[in-house]
Order: C-alpha cells, then sequence, then structure tokens
C-alpha cells in the first residue's frame, strides 16, 4: 500500500518556487518544468483569472508547457508570468518559434486583494523570484500564491480563517500523481475522514460553526464580492498522457476539491485544475485509475493547506483554534 506523503513524490524534472511579498499578505507560486510537460485545465468556478488556458484545449496546436503559475493579487497577479517569462528564456527554455524561443506559462490567479494595501500585487519581479527560489521540495502554508489564502466567507469576511497552499502525493508501480494547491475557497474545509471542518466561518464562540449546517437552518449568506476567492492548484503525473487526457485528469481533480471544501465551484470562486504529465515513467497508466488517485491527491493537498496554514489577526488559522 502506497503511503500518502505531503510532498510532490519522485517527479524528476519539476521544481516548485514561492515568492512571499512581505509588505502585505500575498504572493506567486510557480511550478517550472523546464524541458516541457503536456498540460490540460479544466475550470469550474464562475470568476476565473486566467492566462494561456485556450491554448491548452486539446485540439489546439502548442503540446507542453514549461511552468504553471498560482499567484496572489486577483488578475494584477497574472503579470507575474513576465517575470516566470523572463526567466525560463534567460535559460534557452520554450517553444522554438523560427530564431525565438518562447516560454509556455499558463496561470491562475485567487483573490486576496482586500487583506492590506490592494495595490501592492504580485509582479513580473514576483514571478522571477519564485523561480529563482524553486527546488525539488515543496513547501507549504501561508507562503507564495497561499499567502493572503482564506477560507469561510460566506457569512462575510469578520468570520472567516486562514488558508494556504499545500501539497500531497501518491506513488504506486512506478507511477506517481501528486498535487499543488492553493485554497482560498469561500467555503469550509472539511476532513472528508472525520467529517469535521478544519477551518470555515466561525461563530460567536471563534470556532467554525459548519457552513452547510447553517445554511440549512436558514442563515443567508453575505453579500459577496464577485471573484474575491478561488481555489487553484495542479495536479502532476510521471505518466505518458496526451492533451485530452490531462485535461480529463484536470476534470477528474476537482472531484478532490469537492471532498473537502463545501460550497465549492459558487459563482464567487474561480475554481481552476491545471494538470502536468512529464512521461518521466516511461508508460501511459489507465486513466480512471490516474484521475481517481488525482482526486484523492488534490483532497489531501487541500487538507495540508490548511493544517499548514499560519494565522493574521482577525483570521485564525485551524492549527490555531483550541
Amino acid at each position: 500500500m502506497a503511503a500518502l506523503l505531503n510532498s510532490l513524490g519522485p517527479i524528476a524534472g519539476l521544481r516548485v518556487g514561492h515568492f512571499t511579498e512581505t509588505r502585505r499578505p500575498t504572493g506567486c507560486t510557480v511550478l517550472l518544468c523546464e524541458q516541457g510537460a503536456v498540460a490540460g485545465v479544466d475550470v469550474r468556478g464562475a470568476a476565473p483569472g486566467t492566462r494561456e488556458t485556450d491554448l491548452l484545449r486539446p485540439e489546439n496546436t502548442v503540446q507542453q508547457v514549461h511552468a504553471i503559475l498560482l499567484s496572489g493579487g486577483s488578475a494584477f497577479g497574472l503579470d507575474a508570468a513576465s517575470g516566470v517569462m523572463r526567466w525560463l528564456r534567460e535559460r534557452g527554455h520554450g517553444l522554438q518559434v523560427g530564431s525565438a524561443c518562447v516560454p509556455i506559462v499558463p496561470g491562475a490567479v485567487l483573490f486576496d486583494l482586500w487583506l492590506g494595501d490592494p495595490n501592492i500585487t504580485p509582479d513580473a519581479a514576483a514571478g522571477y523570484a519564485a523561480c529563482e527560489a524553486a527546488t525539488v521540495d515543496a513547501m507549504m502554508g501561508s507562503i507564495g500564491a497561499g499567502a493572503g489564502a482564506t477560507v469561510g466567507k460566506l457569512f462575510g469576511p469578520q468570520q472567516a480563517m486562514k488558508g494556504g497552499i499545500g501539497c500531497a502525493s501518491l506513488t504506486l508501480n512506478g507511477i506517481t500523481v501528486a498535487a499543488l494547491v492553493a485554497v482560498n475557497a469561500v467555503g469550509d474545509v472539511i476532513d472528508p475522514a472525520s467529517g469535521q471542518v478544519l477551518a470555515g466561518a466561525r461563530g460567536s464562540n471563534g470556532q467554525p460553526i459548519n457552513t452547510m449546517a447553517a445554511l440549512k437552518a436558514g442563515q443567508s449568506p453575505a453579500q459577496m464580492l464577485k471573484g474575491a476567492n478561488t481555489t487553484i492548484g495542479v495536479v502532476v503525473t510521471n505518466a505518458e498522457l496526451d492533451k485530452a487526457q490531462a485535461t480529463k485528469l484536470a476534470q477528474m481533480s476537482h472531484d478532490g476539491l469537492a471532498r473537502t471544501i463545501n460550497p465549492v465551484h459558487t459563482p464567487s470562486d474561480g475554481d481552476v485544475m491545471f494538470a502536468l504529465a512529464t512521461g518521466g515513467a516511461g508508460c501511459s497508466a489507465d486513466l480512471t485509475w490516474l484521475g481517481a488517485l488525482a482526486a484523492e491527491v488534490t483532497g489531501q493537498a487541500v487538507l495540508s493547506a490548511i493544517r499548514s496554514a499560519t494565522g493574521l489577526p482577525g483570521l485564525p488559522a485551524a492549527g490555531e483554534l483550541g
């Protein structure tokens, strides 16, 4: 039986880097695959902020990407991808188009502008710095794209708790499936094994109240800012996949979000999951099996993000509740 690990596992050719802003809670995270990897994407939230997702459609021409960007800062955070592109181009990584080298860097953003000065957002320098910091060890918690992430906002931000970025992986028969997820959901985060709300909307005693139970009891949601939330991530494997299969893997990974976040994929969330396949295992794998594992590690990455989060004033983390 494979052990579930809080890491991206032994997938050669992948590195993760974070940039965490010191002036307010925001940042960005880059998953580097400099030699190229087949990619897909699935957008489920109604308020996404994305870059290069049309390129990943199976019928479109480009077959591989060289990095995936996850960023805070709402739409402004997409600017960080320019720095990732510059870092890759300086090192000769990208799609060769005649004499030009064009790194392919899809990305997605989450909303954290309500924490501190909204004019401070991840930019090209932040994306470049995240690449410079990239290592094979994926750090977790309230860093990078998860620095300003929060959860449990359906009844207003004053009842929210801290989110973050987390990862998890499984390896079976030489095939690894892993996930990296930045959790900034409007809903609660729930451990499906126990049904416990780990982090979510809090009551007057400071403890999570269980958003779904409150809704069923007749409590009305607060007036939400459109797109002011969003969970974004990437599921990766060393199996060989084509773009259509990578797209299906991204789709199935969303089941992991649905198991651990309630409600999810709302009008105020821009939930996006990417999928990467490096092919390093030298073989394909049954897509149903692979997708089931992708959903499992995605859900566990959500839980690891919450369990490793660090609180802010007025926004406690799960580990800080009595």
